[in-house]
């Protein structure tokens, strides 16, 4: 089977464009219409393809960067690539895929994640606490977790709600994997309410620390 070429499947990408789809998207700030189930089954079609896949984020198109991060090889971009392409993802889809999808199997992720976790830009900084949670998790060593906290501590409360979002992750992350400051994780949580009365789905957890954090170490014991 020949590869697809980018005006096909800019054009299947057309094709499964929905109108339904596209506004319920739009509420979570996704310009884009396609199902994502119908997304990945598009991507299983293509294959990797990493040259297509560049072209396809150059497009500018929601849908198309998304399908790009599926075929794409993570490991061929470059630290300014991967800090070019993160500010230009606005979509919070792009943005969380670019960060799970690509980063997080790249090379360059502890470099950007130290350089992101300092920036500025609250959308760039979310992407770096994201890498945090990550290392937290999977690679605390090195990580000086209570200066973490002390930094969730002071600044969580009064960010914007993307960086609040994810430095709300680490400080769940910090008192689910590691007992030793779980007591001062949950202190924090319960003081600063961030998410306290966030819009929680029945069998759902909320992501509200405290309870987040008891509800996971619970599962685990």
């Amino acid at each position: 089977m020949s590869e697809m070429t980018m005006a096909e499947v800019m054009a299947e990408l057309a094709a499964l464009d929905d109108p339904k789809v596209r506004e319920a998207n739009l509420k979570r700030g996704d310009d884009h219409g396609v199902n994502l189930t119908k997304l990945r089954a598009v991507a299983k079609k293509v294959k990797t393809n990493h040259g297509l896949a560049r072209g396809l984020w150059a497009t500018n198109d929601t849908a198309a960067r998304l399908l790009a991060l599926l075929i794409c090889r993570p490991k061929e971009f470059t630290p300014r690539e991967l800090d070019t392409m993160l500010r230009e993802a606005r979509s919070p889809k792009v943005h969380d895929w670019l960060v799970n999808y690509v980063v997080k199997k790249s090379k360059h992720a502890e470099e950007l994640r130290m350089a992101w976790s300092a920036d500025t830009d609250a959308v760039v900084a979310s992407a770096g606490w994201a890498l945090t949670s990550e290392r937290i998790a999977k690679k605390p060593e090195g990580l000086n977790l209570p200066a973490l906290l002390d930094v969730i501590e002071a600044r969580m409360k009064d960010e914007p709600d993307r960086l609040q979002w994810a430095m709300n992750q680490a400080l769940a992350t910090i008192g689910i994997e590691h007992a030793e400051h779980r007591a001062r994780a949950l202190d924090i949580g319960e003081r600063l309410e961030v998410l306290k009365d966030y819009p929680t789905p029945p069998n759902c957890t909320s992501p509200f620390a405290p309870i987040w954090i008891n509800a996971m170490v619970d599962r685990k014991s």
